[in-house]
């Protein structure tokens, strides 16, 4: 991460806290937390974290000499250990003979990104969405994903499906995880290839961009090109894709005149919601927001889930379905969103907000929380989130009580 010193330089810390039914944060234990409380990093042996990300149950951690370190939920192998037995405590992943850049974890497997473009893949395949095809159901061994001919620069794994966009920008999909949301609009035979495919496939419209990277939620994918312009296609019950249309099959671009005419910089998704920066470091969010996941709050007839089946209305966009501004997250330099939660870096201050049953947004209750929050005494270097958990690596001086 840029501006991270090295493990040589100053020590590090891991603070976690939200749902841990299967150790996934890494305390040793599976009872939930909701304060920030320090992990046992021993088996990181003092490398600085450089990524984090969590799925349905399971974290993964990226250090910064490219070894992977993992807990949590194990039962379809989602950890790459070669078993599959739940772990309490992170621990180093053995099997991973290349250096990894990059992380992102669906609910019940884990992609991981080389230094040298390639995707390596482990977890549950039932719905292909390790992109090794058919006759695996699950691996507790990394595989890689061959069906990229080029270096990925960006892959991305949502709910039951998965994204990948190479360095010449081309955008792969694979993983059946859309296609109960696809039935009502096609018969099994019209339904196009990349929603259906069970190995990398092309995501018609979206070649030769210079790209940036891609995004995914429960049922809808997101690409961002250098050039600042977002595509966006897969499922839309909750607006997330800013649509007249439940579905939206291929790719469509955002107007930029819903941002202010400013290009994007960066994109995060939660399974039903939608974040982006734009260049002058404004945060825009919009989709499904009934847990107060969009940061901002909206009347109950604007409420998305009150727009799961009419995201537009005869005088426009609903107020959830159009992005909006969440001006107290303007500058943020990072955001982590989680299934329906999430975490921000605005300067020094670390902020949440969302869906908090299990304590994620680390706050000591059990309240969502409709508006980004200060989370006090942590000033972390790095966050992350799983599904219904929170992660913020922070100095070993850090002195939260």
């Amino acid at each position: 991460m840029a501006g991270m010193a090295t493990s040589s330089q100053v020590k590090f810390c891991l603070y976690a806290w939200g749902a841990n039914s299967y150790g996934q944060l890494g305390q040793g234990h599976v009872e939930d937390l909701p304060l920030p409380q320090l992990s046992d990093t021993t088996a990181l042996k003092a490398r600085a974290p450089c990524s984090l990300s969590g799925g349905g149950g399971h974290s993964v951690v990226i250090a910064d000499n490219g070894a992977v370190f993992v807990c949590g939920q194990n039962n379809k192998g989602q950890l790459g250990l070669g078993h599959t037995t739940d772990v309490y405590n992170l621990e180093l992943c053995p099997g991973l003979r290349q250096k990894i850049i990059a992380v992102s974890c669906g609910w019940d497997f884990t992609l991981v990104l080389s230094d040298n473009g390639h995707i390596l893949a482990c977890g549950s395949n039932s719905f292909g969405q390790l992109g090794v095809g058919e006759t695996v159901r699950h691996s507790s061994s990394w595989l890689i994903v061959e069906g990229i001919k080029e270096p990925v620069v960006s892959a991305a794994a949502g709910l039951r499906h998965s994204l990948a966009v190479t360095a010449s920008g081309f955008v792969y999909q694979w993983g059946t995880g859309l296609l109960s949301h696809t039935r009502k609009y096609f018969t099994v035979d019209t339904v196009p290839s990349h929603l259906r495919s069970k190995v990398p496939c092309l995501v018609p419209g979206l070649g030769e961009k210079v790209p940036c990277l891609v995004a995914t939620g429960s049922a809808h994918c997101l690409y961002l090109t250098e050039n600042g312009d977002l595509f966006m296609w897969g499922g839309n019950k909750h607006g997330q894709l800013i649509s007249s249309e439940p579905f939206v099959p291929s790719p469509i671009s955002l107007k930029r005149c819903l941002l202010g005419g400013e290009k994007i910089t960066n994109v995060w998704s939660g399974w039903t919601h939608t974040v982006v920066q734009t260049e002058s470091g404004r945060v825009f969010t919009w989709g499904r927001g009934n847990y107060g996941q969009l940061g901002r709050v909206i009347s109950a007839n604007q409420n998305s889930e009150l727009l799961s089946h009419d995201p537009v209305t005869e005088g426009g966009y609903q107020e959830a379905c159009l992005p909006a501004e969440v001006k107290v997250l303007s500058g943020a330099t990072q955001v982590a969103c989680g299934s329906e939660h999430n975490l921000a870096l605005v300067g020094s201050c670390l902020l949440s907000w969302g869906w908090n049953e299990h304590g994620m947004c680390g706050d000591g209750s059990h309240i969502d929380i409709l508006e980004p929050s200060l989370i006090p005494r942590l000033k972390p270097l790095l966050i992350g989130c799983g599904a219904g958990h929170s992660m913020a690596v922070c100095t070993a001086t850090t002195p939260p009580k």
